[in-house]
């Protein structure tokens, strides 16, 4: 956890912006894959490492945030 703490919440915030919806144009991949998963249709290994790819940044910074909160009420 001390890798997340690390990493300021700027820094995460562009990683996800970036990788995370990365290609943007004609819909964000993460975005795609999520549709794909609630229909049911994520099933290629590529598809899954798609997800996987454009979905962590998203969980770090989510968990940054958790962390930040957490600390926070703590102090």
């Amino acid at each position: 956890m001390k890798f997340i703490d690390n990493i300021s919440l700027g820094t995460w915030l562009v990683i996800a912006l970036t990788l995370g919806l990365a290609p943007f144009v004609p819909e964000p991949h993460v975005w795609e894959k999520l549709k794909m998963l609630s229909a049911g249709t994520l099933s290629r290994p590529i598809d899954i490492f798609d997800i996987l790819l454009h979905g962590t940044p998203w969980i770090m910074l989510a968990l940054k945030l958790v962390r930040m909160g957490l600390l926070q009420r703590r102090a």
